[in-house]
């Protein structure tokens, strides 16, 4: 008897502090939706157009390097300054913009060396549009200053690590009246545009669940321990419980289903997260008792598993593994009513069949059975770009594609692919799988970004 009054206790006990953080939590996002930023909504917004993008660069390693190259190569961009702590970054970008640009970009200042010297970048040089490929806690910091000194923001995802950053950008971005997107590249993959106009024609049906994931083994990454992704990421790895990396699954298949864009809206998750194991074995293996890495408490699970429930009552599945050696995916299936799509490999099943590739749904159309479809739904914006994307690289172009967008909307005025409350929503699926995780799975509402103006944001078009 003494056992199990214990563990009705515990159970008890468990579930109040439970409860408590959770309605403290609803209560904070609840204050927040009912007080207005005091600015203008962002949903459709389109500045003024720019004859020339005047752009700076904070964070040039890995993939700011490969931003601002390709930034330096589109027309009308002129990079007037580049900021990261390391000399020989800004250096190596320096010198690949002026190669790049074909004799546009001859004075970019640089600024390196000090914590603070992308603030003083962003004080004197004023530019139009700041890019900033960063480790994950500056992103709020530097879009949030990024906006309030004039410019638009592009941020790495994810574009906050809490809610309460996001809420801060959401606000920063409505006061200030200056885009800040989140530069979700799978977004502009191949496959994937062509799967959101397949799901705009209306060839699957109705949407009633999609599957997003970000399955990719990096534990090489660890060798990085001074500078370099694997220094600041490891860290993250070992102290937080979730799926810290959603977006990339689930940015386009919320846009397939019209996320926060008229017609659905995120409601809920529920988390739970695998044992910690690959992790802690790797360091154990590969470094000695002593080392940082083996010091370390590895508290975060290999895999995490997320299930998003919508105002329709939709559902997405999403997971995170960056541990296991298996290949990669990200999933990337939709189920509707007349079929699904998916991707790695990427194949079609339609009731009734593929037509010139299968007679029924109870197979798969993939590889060249597909030539057709790509003829008859190729995205038009792929048709347009996808060649010189692909010629200027970047995981397979989508980069280079999301990077010309990101130009093109500038200079013509229209709205960006990706708003401020898109890059929010998605990235906030990690602060709520650690809540959910940490709680035993129990349901976390999300937060309306919009402030319950989702309702009235167009779809993104299928725009040639």
């Amino acid at each position: 008897m003494t056992k199990i009054g214990r563990r009705n206790f515990l159970k008890k006990t468990s579930l109040s502090a439970a409860s408590l953080y959770m309605a403290s939590t609803v209560a904070c996002t609840t204050e927040k939706e009912n007080a207005p930023s005091g600015g203008a909504y962002m949903g459709d917004f389109a500045a003024p157009k720019l004859d020339t993008v005047r752009i700076a660069m904070i964070g040039v390693g890995a993939r700011g390097s490969g931003h601002a190259r390709q930034l330096a190569s589109i027309e009308g961009t002129e990079i007037v300054a580049i900021a990261d702590l390391y000399e020989d970054l800004v250096d190596r970008s320096v010198t690949n913009c002026v190669a790049a640009g074909n004799g546009r970009h001859q004075n970019i200042a640089r600024y390196f060396g000090g914590d603070g010297d992308w603030k003083k970048m962003l004080a004197e040089v004023k530019p139009d549009a700041v890019f900033i490929a960063t480790n994950w806690s500056n992103h709020a910091p530097m879009a949030i200053e990024t906006m309030k000194q004039g410019a638009h923001a592009f941020v790495e995802v994810p574009i906050a690590v809490t809610l309460q950053e996001m809420w801060d950008i959401v606000d920063t971005s409505e006061q200030t009246q200056k885009h800040c997107m989140m530069m979700e590249n799978v977004n502009y993959g191949r496959e994937e545009l062509l799967y959101l106009n397949l799901c705009r024609q209306g060839k699957i049906g109705e949407i009633l669940h999609a599957e997003a994931a970000y399955i990719h083994e990096l534990r090489f990454q660890m060798e990085e321990q001074e500078r370099g992704t694997g220094s600041w990421r490891t860290p993250h790895y070992a102290n937080r419980n979730g799926n810290l990396y959603p977006t990339h699954g689930l940015g386009p298949v919320a846009q397939y289903m019209n996320l926060g864009r008229g017609e659905d809206q995120f409601n809920s998750l529920v988390s739970f997260s695998t044992p910690a194991r690959g992790r802690k074995a790797y360091a154990e293996k590969n470094y000695a008792a002593d080392h940082k890495w083996n010091a370390l408490d590895y508290k975060g699970g290999d895999l995490n598993t997320s299930i998003v429930k919508t105002h329709l009552g939709r559902t997405i599945m999403i997971q995170w593994d960056e541990t296991s050696p298996r290949p990669y995916s990200r999933h990337n299936l939709v189920q509707g009513t007349l079929g699904a799509i998916a991707g790695f490999p990427t194949r079609i099943a339609l009731e009734g069949g593929v037509e010139g590739a299968t007679e029924s749904h109870h197979r798969w159309a993939q590889g060249e059975q597909l030539d057709a479809i790509y003829e008859q739904y190729e995205h038009p914006m792929y048709k347009r770009l996808g060649a010189l994307a692909t010629k200027m690289g970047g995981h397979g172009g989508m980069d280079f594609m999301m990077l010309y967008r990101a130009v093109e909307c500038l200079r013509t005025g229209t709205p960006l692919d990706q708003n401020v409350y898109e890059g929010c929503l998605w990235s906030s699926v990690a602060p709520l799988s650690e809540a959910s995780v940490a709680q035993g799975g129990m349901p976390q509402k999300f937060p309306d970004f919009t402030r319950d103006n989702w309702a009235q944001t167009k779809p993104l078009s299928i725009l040639s």
